[in-house]
């Protein structure tokens, strides 16, 4: 005989509207997460089932883009860190939707249990996704550290790892070659931290060239554009070394030090950051930081089940990375 929500409730020791109200996912319930946690742990124990239903009691998460589908198919790192997520939502056994940037206003029309937001996301998108699930986790950014769980890369140490290698491989001369982003509702532009450390570490050194150091976004063409750029403009003093804020900028960067015959790394060295999987595969090999973007999307599927079955406190988890030296830089 199929197990009901009365037979839920004698074992949870409970009300039968309460374990209806929790079986439905209602967030205007005023119970405890260890009395939901009883209730579920019964429910599947009994393998109850809604009538009228065959979807599992498991909950629904989505994850939110702030790229459209379009733009994510040109960022290899972004795809990879929803490809974690997709993956360890798996092994969750999770529910799970997917929306892009042009997907939002659709947001509010599931039922969601929980969101995890991967992108630059402002303190006002944030409470706007608070409004569509209660439990939200926000992927290479951090909005609100005191009220939202947050997955972000310790892009600060890897700076630090990079110029160390240039300077004791005997580099005096370093540039930058960089990008920033700016939220998707407004133009403010954000701070880059691998930029930021760069002019902090250098000129506690004196050795910072402002002039070597060159912005624009994280792309191919960009990378192109901007190492033109400081080749026409530098000339003779065109730095030794080049830390490129991706790899995308780093590979155009490599076009443009080829195009002008410059040798890499007998006259330029250069580094990227995230280590997508063409960099090991152009030539030379790109030396690069490698970025556990999988990992980040899996710890924040495991952050957003802690949030969903118990934990009240918020956590930022910031992941570590590392240099993997190829063939082009010395």
């Amino acid at each position: 005989m199929a197990a009901t929500i009365k037979d839920i409730a004698e074992k949870a020791g409970v009300s039968i509207a309460t374990v209806s109200r929790v079986l439905n996912f209602d967030e205007t319930l005023s119970v405890g997460d260890e009395t939901k946690k009883r209730i579920f742990e019964v429910a599947e124990e009994l393998s109850y089932q809604k009538r009228k239903t065959k979807k599992s009691l498991v909950p629904k998460i989505a994850i939110v883009h702030w790229y459209t589908e379009q733009e994510e198919l040109n960022d290899l790192y972004y795809m990879s860190i929803r490809l974690g997520i997709e993956e360890r939502a798996k092994s969750h056994n999770l529910q799970l939707a997917t929306y892009f940037y042009d997907d939002f206003d659709a947001i509010n029309q599931d039922q969601l249990q929980g969101i995890v937001a991967v992108g630059k996301f402002s303190k006002q998108q944030a409470e706007e996704f608070k409004k569509a699930a209660r439990n939200v986790v926000f992927v290479d950014s951090s909005p609100d550290p005191e009220k939202f769980d947050s997955v972000i890369v310790d892009f600060e140490r890897a700076t630090e790892r990079v110029l160390d290698h240039f300077i004791a491989k005997g580099h005096t001369q370093i540039g930058y070659i960089g990008g920033r982003e700016t939220y998707r509702e407004h133009s403010t532009t954000l701070d880059d931290q691998r930029e930021q450390t760069f002019i902090k570490y250098l000129s506690g050194r004196g050795m910072l060239r402002e002039d070597a150091m060159f912005i624009g976004s994280f792309t191919v063409k960009d990378g192109h554009r901007m190492m033109s750029q400081a080749i026409a403009e530098l000339g003779d003093s065109l730095p030794s070394a080049f830390f490129a804020g991706n790899d995308s900028i780093a590979i155009g960067s490599l076009q443009a030090l080829h195009e002008h015959g410059i040798r890499v790394p007998e006259q330029v060295s250069i580094i990227g950051v995230n280590d997508i999987s063409v960099s090991k595969y152009i030539f030379p090999a790109l030396s690069t930081v490698k970025v556990y973007t999988e990992v980040m999307g899996e710890t924040a599927v495991d952050l957003l089940v802690e949030r969903i079955t118990e934990r009240k406190i918020a956590k930022q988890v910031m992941i570590a990375t590392k240099l993997k030296l190829r063939q082009s830089s010395k």
